[in-house]
């Protein structure tokens, strides 16, 4: 495969044991080249400004800063690189923190790891990747705030239907 069509993906994780077995994961994938790790949110600022990866794999919780600020910091800097979530966190807020900031997906420390490529890629494609759990969680909140939305059109127009039947609505424009 040409050089130039490798993915680059900086590993910002505080825990050397996932960041070595993130390393071994993405060692087998042909097309995916880890160019660098980082172990805190400052060293991962530091380190995509040296090396403009096309995607960060960054974790939420770490030492010095953490990621979400670390990912705002490096989307300002570098807008072409692509944000990965990593985290443990599954809580909406950090979902909504993260989506808000620009990252183009959240991935659950959570077996299967298989698909951690799979997200990699959809990243560096421009798409956006969710673990299962989130996405399902998303989608059924979207489904909620369009169930919203439609009821209160509904409301609006019984309300136009009912001041036409009384008159006090002539015309609309």
């Amino acid at each position: 495969m040409n050089t130039s069509k490798r993915i680059t993906v900086l590993i910002a994780e505080d825990h050397l044991i996932v960041r070595e077995g993130l390393c071994s994961i993405l060692k087998t994938e042909n097309d995916i080249d880890v160019v660098g790790q980082a172990q805190n949110g400052l060293e991962a600022v530091k380190l995509a400004k040296k090396l403009h990866p096309a995607v960060v794999l960054m974790d939420i919780a770490m030492p010095r800063l953490n990621g979400l600020e670390a990912a705002r910091l490096i989307l300002e800097e570098i807008p072409s690189t692509r944000i990965l979530i990593l985290s443990a966190h599954t809580e909406d807020a950090y979902v909504e923190q993260a989506i808000a900031l620009g990252a183009a997906g959240y991935f659950v420390k959570q077996p299967p790891f298989l698909i951690l490529a799979e997200a990699i890629r959809d990243a560096y494609k421009g798409n956006t990747f969710f673990s299962a759990s989130i996405s399902k969680r998303l989608r059924d909140q979207e489904k909620q705030h369009s169930k919203k939305i439609a009821k209160g059109i509904l409301r609006e127009a019984e309300v136009l239907q009912l001041l036409a039947e009384d008159g006090v609505l002539l015309t609309i424009v």
